[in-house]
């Protein structure tokens, strides 16, 4: 039985395991395991990834980061945004795991972004500076989209929540959320922005799915934006990890 798995902390809910169990079924894919590994620090990991059934693994909150120092190759992606998702494992002959990783949020965010745009959305706002706020500049990077960060706190080259106004959200149409402001259960939160100066000009795009409708977009929606959770983005980033964790492509 070969095995694939999540490593976070703490993990209650996953869409990885559900998607994945509910994909083998449906596709009928046998003699393949998908579970959480909850593992209160990073250096739990080895015992994992040294199992020779072992040959992929998702990662979340908080080791995106962390894990990197357990890996023995980055894709392009994951250089450049330094923050992994996806690792793939393979053993080899003298028994010695080989571990690459992906960054598959960029994937997924920037497949489902793309056919939403129009001509005017050449800059965005980033709300949140976290991990997955990586993700998504490396992607608009691709785009071709400038951007700009949003946080509570003034730092180098960023705006405040308290410094936006009606010239920087007519000039920023593109508005992305990737702060976890408004998951559930906490779906009356939203981040705080000056909501009058959205309009049908502006595109809303938040990286949360539940719920599938949180109330930044709802306030986005009531001024006439376009909208967009982060569902497809976890649809296509977890396709993606299978096409990566079954690829035949392997080299050191």
């Amino acid at each position: 039985m070969k095995k694939l798995g999540l490593i976070g902390y703490p993990l209650g809910h996953s869409f990885s395991k559900k998607y994945y169990l509910e994909k083998f079924e449906k596709e009928r894919i046998e003699h393949i395991d998908y579970d959480l590994y909850p593992i209160e620090r990073i250096t739990d990991f080895p015992p994992i990834f040294t199992n020779n059934d072992f040959y992929g693994v998702n990662v979340t909150i908080p080791y995106k980061i962390e894990v990197m120092y357990y890996l023995d190759e980055l894709s392009e992606e994951a250089e450049a945004i330094q923050a992994v998702n996806c690792i793939r494992i393979r053993h080899l002959p003298d028994g010695r795991p080989h571990l690459k990783g992906y960054n598959t949020d960029a994937y997924g965010f920037e497949a489902s972004l793309k056919p939403l745009l129009v001509p005017h959305d050449k800059k965005a706002l980033i709300l949140g500076n976290g991990g997955a706020a990586k993700a998504v500049t490396y992607a608009l990077d691709q785009l071709g989209i400038t951007y700009k960060l949003v946080s509570r706190t003034k730092q180098i080259d960023n705006y405040t929540y308290d410094e936006l106004d009606a010239s920087i959200l007519a000039d920023y149409t593109l508005i992305i959320n990737c702060s976890p402001v408004g998951t559930f259960p906490n779906i009356a939160e939203f981040p705080r922005l000056p909501y009058e100066y959205i309009n049908d000009r502006h595109l809303l795009y938040d990286l949360i799915y539940n719920p599938e409708e949180t109330t930044f977009l709802k306030k986005g929606k009531e001024k006439g934006a376009r909208t967009k959770n982060g569902y497809e983005m976890l649809l296509l980033q977890a396709e993606k990890n299978w096409e990566i964790w079954n690829s035949e492509s392997f080299s050191i």
